[in-house]
Formats: C-alpha cells, sequence, structure tokens
C-alpha cells in the first residue's frame, strides 16, 4: 500500500497540480486589482471636489467684479453733472471737466478699466482716451452700435477698443459693459460704454489648475465665445460647435478622454464659465499604483519562478536527457541509452525508449547491410551494361580491317582494345582517376578514328590540378560513343569531338562537344522519359544513373544542343570526393 501511495505520488500530474496550487495562493491580481479601483475612485473623488471649488471661486470672482463694475457704471450714469451736460443746451467746459475728472478717478480705482466712453444722444463725446474713432451722427438712435449698447442693459459684452469692426487681435479685445444715460424724465440723453482689458478674464482664470491639456472658455446665452485662450475658436465654426457640444453633454468625467467638466452660470451676465481638465494627476497616481503593484508583482514572481525553476529542474531533468538521447539519435547514433531515473512517467518512457533504441539498432544494423549488397550489384550491373556493348562495336571494326587484310591496323587496334579493358577494369576498383578515364577514352577515339578514317577528329585537354582527382570510372567513354554515332556519323563532312576536364566554382567539369547535327531541345524530356533510347541506348542514362547513386541529386549530367548546331554534353561531380 505504502509503495502504490508513493508511486501515485511521484506521478508528473499529481507533482505538477500541487504546485500550481502552491503557486495560486501567491497571486495576488485580484487583491490588485481591486485596490487599484478602490484609490483611483477616491483620487478621483478628491479631484472633482477640488475642481469644483476651484472653478467656483474663479466664477464668484468674475461675478464679483462684474457686479462691481455695473454699481460704478449707474453711479457714472446717474452723476447729476452728466445729466445737466447732456441735457442743456449750453455746455459749459468747467462742467465737461468735472466729468472728465470723475472718469479719471475711476480709472485709477481699476487698472483693468481701459477706457470711458460717455456718448451724448446728439453726438457729443467725453472719454479719456484722445482721437477717438467710431461712428457719429446729429442723432444718435440711427447708430446700430449705440442702439445694441443701450439694448445690452449692464450685459458685459466681448467687442474691438474703439467701437471699431470685430478684429481677430487679441490686443485689441475688450469687454464693454454699457448703460442707457436718462434725463429726469427717463428719456436718453446718451449711453455709457467701459472697455475693461481681456486680461482681466485671464488673471480671474490663471488659478485653475486644468492639467497639461486641460482648458477654459466663456460662452455668453446666444453660445458665442467670450473666451478661449485658443484665437482659433473664435471664427473657427467646427470648433465652436465642439464647445457648444461640452456644454450641452454636461458629461461631468469622461472616462474614454480622461477629462473632468465642470460648467459655472455666472450671475451678473448670461455667461457660462466651462472648465475642461485633463487629469494628468489621476493619470500620475494610477502610473505610480501600476509601477508599485508590477513591482511587488514582480518580487513575489520572481520568487515563484525560482521555486518552479528548481522543482522542474528536478521534474523535467529524465525528459530533458530522453531529449538528448533522441536528438542524438537524429544526428545517427544508433547506441544511445537514457538513465532510467526520474518521476514514474520518466522512468516507463526511459524503459521503452532503451528497448526500441535496441530494436532500431538491430533493424539499421541490417539495412545497412543489405544497401550495401544492392549497391554494389546496382553498379556491377550498370558496368556490364556498358562493357558488352563497345566491345560488340569494337570487334565489328576489327573484323573489318581483317577482312580488307590491312594486318598493321588490326594489330594496333587489337593493342588499343586490349589497353582499352586494361583501363575499364582498373583492377577491380570502381574508381579511377582523370587522367585514366581521359586516357581511356583516347583509345577509344583512336579505335573509332581507325574506323571512320578522316571522317573524325578529336581533342582531348585536361587541367593539371584534376589529373589524379578520383572519380567513378567508365563516365566519359559512353558520350562520346553518343556523340560519335549521333553527332558525327551522320554529317556529310569531317566532324570534331573535343573532351575536357576543368574546374569551375569548386566542382569537377568533364564536357564533350561535338560539331555533330544536334538536336531540338524540346525532345530531351522525351529522350529522358524513354531511358535515352535516341541519345544512344543505355548510354547517357547509365552514366546519369550512376553519377547520382554515387553523389546524390545535386550532381549528374546536363545537355545543351540546337538543330545543326553541335552537342555539348556536361558532367558536373564534386572536387574533393574520391572513392579510393
Amino acid at each position: 500500500m505504502k509503495h502504490h501511495l508513493r508511486e501515485k505520488f511521484r506521478k508528473l500530474r499529481i507533482q505538477i497540480t500541487f504546485h500550481y496550487l502552491l503557486a495560486s495562493l501567491l497571486a495576488l491580481v485580484p487583491m490588485a486589482v481591486i485596490l487599484y479601483l478602490s484609490m483611483s475612485s477616491i483620487v478621483l473623488g478628491d479631484t472633482k471636489s477640488n475642481m469644483k471649488t476651484a472653478v467656483n471661486r474663479s466664477g464668484m470672482y468674475i461675478d464679483l467684479y462684474i457686479d462691481r463694475l455695473t454699481a460704478v457704471s449707474r453711479l457714472l450714469a446717474e452723476n447729476p453733472q452728466l445729466e445737466r451736460y447732456f441735457s442743456g443746451q449750453a455746455r459749459p467746459q468747467s462742467l465737461k471737466r468735472d466729468i472728465r475728472e470723475t472718469i479719471n478717478t475711476t480709472l485709477a480705482s481699476d487698472r483693468f478699466i481701459k477706457s470711458v466712453v460717455m456718448v451724448s444722444k446728439d453726438g457729443e463725446v467725453i472719454s479719456n482716451e484722445k482721437g477717438l474713432i467710431m461712428s457719429k451722427s446729429a442723432n444718435m438712435m440711427e447708430e446700430t452700435w449705440y442702439r445694441k449698447a443701450i439694448a445690452k442693459g449692464g450685459q458685459p459684452f466681448l467687442t474691438s477698443a474703439r467701437m471699431q469692426g470685430f478684429t481677430m487681435d487679441r490686443d485689441a479685445w475688450v469687454i464693454s459693459i454699457s448703460r442707457e444715460i436718462q434725463d429726469t424724465k427717463g428719456d436718453n440723453i446718451g449711453v455709457l460704454l467701459i472697455d475693461l482689458d481681456y486680461q482681466v478674464i485671464e488673471d480671474y482664470l490663471s488659478n485653475l489648475n486644468l492639467g497639461e491639456k486641460g482648458f477654459s472658455f466663456i460662452l455668453n446665452g446666444q453660445s458665442e465665445v467670450v473666451y478661449h485662450k485658443n484665437p482659433a475658436y473664435f471664427q473657427d465654426e467646427q470648433k465652436q460647435q465642439e464647445l457648444k457640444g461640452i456644454v450641452a453633454d454636461q458629461l461631468g468625467y469622461d472616462k474614454k478622454e480622461n477629462t473632468l467638466t465642470y460648467t459655472y452660470h455666472l450671475k451678473n451676465a448670461e455667461w457660462e464659465l466651462v472648465s475642461v481638465s485633463s487629469q494628468d494627476s489621476l493619470i500620475a497616481v494610477k502610473r505610480q499604483l501600476i509601477e508599485i503593484f508590477v513591482l511587488v508583482g514582480l518580487v513575489l514572481l520572481g520568487l515563484s519562478v525560482l521555486s518552479v525553476w528548481l522543482f522542474a529542474r528536478r521534474v523535467t531533468a529524465p525528459f530533458q536527457r530522453l531529449e538528448q538521447a533522441m536528438q542524438a539519435v537524429q544526428t545517427g547514433l544508433s547506441e544511445v541509452a537514457v538513465d532510467e531515473k526520474g518521476c514514474y512517467e520518466a522512468e516507463s518512457l526511459a524503459r521503452h525508449f532503451n528497448s526500441m533504441m535496441q530494436r532500431i539498432d538491430g533493424l539499421m544494423q541490417e539495412i545497412r547491410k543489405n544497401e550495401k549488397y544492392l549497391r554494389k550489384a546496382e553498379i556491377n550491373v550498370l558496368h556490364s551494361q556498358i562493357n558488352p556493348h563497345f566491345l560488340y562495336n569494337t570487334l565489328d571494326t576489327i573484323i573489318w580491317m581483317a577482312e580488307f587484310g590491312d594486318h598493321e591496323k588490326v594489330i594496333d587496334l587489337t593493342k588499343a582494345l586490349a589497353a582499352f579493358f586494361r583501363l575499364s577494369l582498373s583492377g577491380g576498383s570502381e574508381w579511377t582517376t582523370i587522367e585514366h578515364e581521359l586516357e581511356h577514352v583516347r583509345h577509344y577515339l583512336f579505335i573509332q578514328k581507325e574506323r571512320y578514317s578522316d571522317k573524325l577528329q578529336y581533342e582531348i585537354h585536361c587541367d593539371d590540378k584534376l589529373r589524379e582527382v578520383g572519380i567513378p570510372k567508365l563516365i566519359l567513354q559512353p558520350i562520346v560513343e553518343n556523340a560519335l554515332y549521333h553527332g558525327i556519323r551522320p554529317l556529310p563532312h569531317k566532324g570534331l569531338i573535343k573532351v575536357a576536364a576543368s574546374l569551375h566554382d569548386d566542382n569537377i567539369v568533364l564536357s564533350v562537344e561535338d560539331n555533330g547535327k544536334g538536336f531540338n531541345m524540346d525532345a530531351l524530356e522525351h529522350v529522358r522519359s524513354h531511358e535515352g533510347v535516341k541519345l544512344g541506348g543505355i548510354g547517357i542514362a547509365n552514366v546519369d544513373e550512376r553519377i547520382r547513386l554515387y553523389y546524390g541529386d545535386g550532381y549528374g549530367i546536363s545537355i545543351q544542343s540546337g538543330a545543326l548546331e553541335g552537342t555539348t554534353v556536361t558532367i558536373k561531380l564534386p572536387k574533393r570526393v574520391n572513392g579510393n
């Protein structure tokens, strides 16, 4: 019973499951997520509260300032001296000087007041500015700006200085407060304009911390832009629609854009102050939380990885040994054994692997033995196909000469034939040297030249560096024979065969070139599909097959030819392979 429990516990699945449960206890991801969300919510709540307080404070400051200016405009418009000056027919200069003194006192009391302009109904102007340019007439009720100033009724509005047409030059912008000047009967006798420096709004909003991408803007009751840091919003319709959309949506916190929006309605003006804050601090806090959680997580992960690594090293070591043994088998080793130690599964696999390798080793030895016999038998068959074929042709030539009584040539040919077969046999070896192979071809062509007389010429060339290089024997003679019978013999004139051995790109190139009748290259595939019948029977196909048996498919014969252009057969061999 104890042994059974021990084996069950040693199973890889049980051990991995146990360790996974232990590692899961160290997982703090759910806790980290809860803490992250909670702290982010707290920071967001504080940010909302702080922003609301700051925007309300800036809005109230602007409200109080407008209320004070409204009171100042009322005092100036209801000044008895001004009423007497604008109502009377005679307008004494002393009275005008007193009114100017009042204007100067008002300017001195507030640094943001840029100018005070008083315009009577008949076009009389009193102002602190000299050379004031504005449209005037004997009846100011005919002037559009005059009627609008009366209609504003104390409400502040954005305009350009000195009543000129509105310009995009921010330096010329002012916030104007207008008030109608009336006589004791309540009839209109003039208009009062107080122009404030546009900078006054920016000063009141400068303390708002809206983040790197935050901004504030003010829209009037007609949804026209009164204030924005970017002047483009005053003339770009699309940008103005964006601002109107912000006011209409009233989103508050936009999680996607990470912005917080708050709107304050000014009581003393038909204005809405809207502040959009980019939550850089919230992003920074979230980033810090993530960094802390990541740092703690990495420490815990490092401890977990260390423990898992130590555990896995003990568990997986047998499997690593098994993998190394398999890789050794892939490289060609057959005598490979695996240590049968480790968990239950590892021991079982090692036993089966060792048993399998013993069986494979026996099968491989048997296969190698059979392949050796098969390879030798195939090459011997190919040799037997070449020698009888050539012997028949040569004996036919000797018989033909003997019939004509040319005994000296019969003797020369017989000696050449003997040398030819001596080189063919090569002491029973399957290999010869390039020099001997070329000498073998030389004897063959000598015999054939005696047969064809002046119809045949030949040249043999060899790179001196290649003379002692070993190659399979009897690979050139069949190709030379093919060139003679199918290229030179049909010619009405003398033919030439060139045999050469050279070195190209670390490969040995043996070439047989003739100036015979050639053939159409389109017939090449047909020739190969019919075992080389039309290019010398078993010749070329035999040699190509032998070369591929020795060296593989990357080497062999290639043919170039054309009708009436001759034929070149090239044999490609590796340089440093020697069968000796």
